[in-house]
């Protein structure tokens, strides 16, 4: 009998527990979000959802399984007050695995470094229709992983919208990263011994668009057949850019099933500006799926022991040099159809006597070379 008396009341607790609601948190009646994480079991699935505007530091520390959702309009706004100790982001995510974000706003001001971090190794985090103003956006560190769909990043304070630090890798789906005129210096996709695979996003006015340095990497794939687009876009009404991508210091960018587009890239005076420039030990590897046009200086630039591919890319209309290649560095292009080409620049193809262009039968529409070391072919004849 007492047996089956608890049994009863342990089924009859387990299903008011499942049918429960799920608790709302209005911001705007005083509640807190911090206050309605501490009351949850953080080793159990739960879910939490907020309205109105939370003027707070959140943090969501060692939590596995957890959904934070705003509905009508939500927002984490910093509060005016000086940021808790070690903390230097308005949203923080620590040393959890399995959360979701989604469906809110997060505003900053100067004082803080970054609207929202995901660090200490945390796992599986997916931020879903998120959108952050002020500081930098999104900053991931130590090793952690992240999906980043759709998120809408205004920079107005710091360096970069999305930046990935320590071995932390993100897959980041659609989503705008802009700026406002100003007379800052700024990036897209600040990846710094990180991976980042990028599909559908767009940066817009950014010094740096996308900046990969110390040995990181981007991809630049069709990987997700459910994301609203697939090329990566990256366009300068302003102006205002110096680097459609900057590849440095043993670091790779590989473009592959979706296209990355540059325009307006650069600086009139020249220089190094431009599309892109890997240089420093980097690689390129563009297949087919390159298309810079338009840019105010050069259009791709390989410098200073560097590596670039091609295999049906398009550089046009860069006021100075289409495909630059410098410094002990090579470029290559492979049989394609269509071919690579690369036309109607100030200089299409130049090269220094120490640096070579291999593969040119299988460039089309180069009318102005300086180059000297042109291999028609991807090798020198082999023995």
């Amino acid at each position: 009998m007492m047996r089956a008396l608890a049994l009863a009341t342990l089924l009859l607790s387990t299903i008011c527990a499942a049918a429960a609601p799920t608790p709302t948190v209005d911001c705007n009646r005083g509640r807190s979000l911090n206050a309605a994480l501490a009351k949850i079991n953080k080793f159990s699935p739960a879910t939490v959802v907020f309205t109105g505007t939370c003027t707070e530091y959140v943090t969501v520390d060692g939590f596995n399984n957890l959904t934070l959702t705003g509905v009508q309009g939500a927002t984490i706004q910093q509060p005016n007050t000086t940021p808790p100790t070690n903390s230097a982001f308005v949203l923080s995510v620590k040393a959890s695995r399995s959360v979701t974000l989604s469906e809110f706003a997060v505003h900053s001001q100067a004082s803080v470094f970054s609207c929202i971090g995901i660090v200490g190794g945390s796992t599986d985090i997916m931020l879903r229709d998120i959108t952050t103003d002020g500081a930098w956006g999104i900053v991931m560190d130590e090793a952690s992983q992240a999906w980043i769909v759709r998120a809408t990043v205004n920079l107005a304070y710091g360096y970069a919208a999305i930046a990935l630090f320590d071995q932390s890798d993100a897959h980041i789906v659609d989503g705008l990263l802009q700026r406002p005129a100003s007379s800052g210096f700024n990036a897209g996709l600040l990846v710094e011994s990180g991976h980042a695979t990028v599909q559908g996003l767009t940066i817009r006015d950014m010094q740096q668009s996308i900046n990969v340095n110390s040995s990181g990497s981007v991809d630049v794939s069709h990987f997700d057949p459910t994301g609203g687009s697939v090329n990566v876009i990256i366009d300068n009404p302003s102006g205002t850019n110096y680097y459609g991508a900057l590849v440095s210091d043993g670091s790779s960018l590989n473009i592959s099933s979706a296209k990355l587009l540059i325009t307006n890239a650069g600086q009139p005076w020249g220089g190094d500006t431009g599309g892109v420039l890997v240089t420093n030990g980097s690689t390129l590897s563009a297949g087919s799926s390159l298309v810079v046009s338009g840019s105010q200086s050069q259009g791709v630039v390989v410098s200073n022991n560097s590596h670039a591919e091609f295999g049906g890319s398009s550089i046009t209309g860069s006021a100075h040099g289409g495909l630059v290649v410098a410094n002990l560095s090579t470029a290559t292009a492979h049989s394609s159809n269509p071919l690579t080409v690369i036309g109607s620049n100030g200089t299409d193809l130049f090269c220094d006597s120490r640096s070579q262009i291999a593969g040119t039968v299988n460039i089309a529409n180069s009318s102005v070379v300086n180059c000297n070391n042109l291999i028609p072919g991807i090798y020198q004849n082999l023995p």
